[in-house]
């Protein structure tokens, strides 16, 4: 595959998309990656039974927070089979949670609009958002008047984590927000580096994009998903961690390739891709392989980092299992979910 690089090959159907801001042949190179990483992925696609009903349910919900159908936002939403992704990630759990957890993908998806889906984001108004996300759940204070947090954004954010805080202990609550907040830190630093027209090199990237992915915000969500806590001992333990760093990035670069296009417009640099092509200064055909080949030897290397998660005893050994299943689950959830879902073909 590498060697052929700058050779186009003819249309294939299977290819998710080009873009008039790739040239042809890396256009056709960066569909035949997505298809090759996808196929050589050895972790198993994984499927709820009621991921038809999540998403058949979400539609409504939307438009009971205050989206009605018709609306940009609400096709955007409605249309990124959003309740398959959370049912890919979380394929265990029972039909009235995954609800919950797809409406809480929904508001996530919804507050990356605010804060990724444009070139050059006010840095200050998304700093206010952040801060008025964590004080809801928090349960500080309403603020004052004319929050940023308001109509549909709250409400879409108020009903799940109500859900969601009923079922799961304080320490697991304070957990979920120290997360959320790390994530929002992340996109808050990346709509400065784009205010002040900063692009970030490779290393400087990986490190950001670990936050701004929201992937340790989707793992502390295994535990509501399952019912069964991780203690903070195990959730916390330097091989433990090294697995959901590891996910984290294999799900964050295979998402830097597949929104590609989009990035070269919007991401002010914030792509793996665009990072490495910028640091060796090469063609963005030849970043794409970089990146390829990064990801298949972080893929290679997983299963081992899986091994050498010690065991936590009879006590905590199902908590164990069921969150490094569930890191395993959101890498190959999200390379699927891709392929099926109208996220980036519409904002393209």
């Amino acid at each position: 595959m590498d060697s052929r690089k700058f050779t186009p090959s003819p249309p294939r159907p299977d290819i998710p998309y080009g873009s008039s801001c790739l040239d042809g042949p890396a256009a056709e190179l960066l569909g035949e990656l997505l298809v090759e990483l996808r196929a050589g992925c050895p972790l198993p696609t994984v499927l709820s039974p009621y991921a038809a009903q999540a998403d058949a349910w979400l539609p409504g919900w939307l438009q009971r927070c205050g989206l009605p159908p018709g609306t940009a936002t609400h096709r955007r939403l409605a249309g990124a089979r959003i309740g398959r992704y959370a049912a890919r990630l979380y394929p265990g759990v029972p039909a009235a949670r995954l609800r919950v957890l797809a409406a809480m993908f929904a508001w996530f998806f919804l507050l990356d609009d605010e804060f990724d889906g444009v070139a050059d984001p006010p840095e200050g108004r998304l700093r206010r958002l952040a801060d008025e996300v964590l004080a809801v759940l928090r349960g500080d204070p309403a603020p004052g008047p004319d929050p940023v947090l308001a109509g549909p954004l709250r409400r879409m954010l108020a009903g799940p984590w109500q859900a969601v805080q009923r079922a799961m202990p304080d320490w697991w609550r304070r957990r979920f927000v120290e997360a959320v907040a790390e994530h929002l830190d992340g996109a808050v630093r990346e709509a400065a580096n784009k205010a002040a027209g900063h692009r970030p090199g490779p290393d400087e990237y990986v490190e950001l994009r670990r936050a701004t992915s929201a992937a340790h915000v989707a793992y502390t969500l295994i535990d509501y998903a399952t019912g069964d806590p991780v203690p903070d001992a195990v959730f916390h333990h330097p091989r433990v961690r090294d697995v959901r760093v590891a996910g984290n990035d294999l799900l964050s670069w295979y998402n830097d390739l597949f929104s590609l296009p989009r990035d070269l417009t919007t991401a002010g640099g914030h792509n793996l891709v665009v990072a490495v092509a910028e640091a060796r200064r090469v063609p963005i055909g030849d970043a794409l392989v970089i990146v390829a080949h990064r990801w298949r030897a972080e893929m290679a290397a997983f299963g081992a980092r899986q091994a050498e998660v010690p065991s936590f005893g009879p006590d905590h050994a199902r908590a164990a299992h069921g969150l490094l299943a569930g890191v395993g689950y959101a890498v190959r959830g999200t390379i699927d979910w891709s392929f099926e879902s109208a996220r980036y073909q519409q904002r393209r």
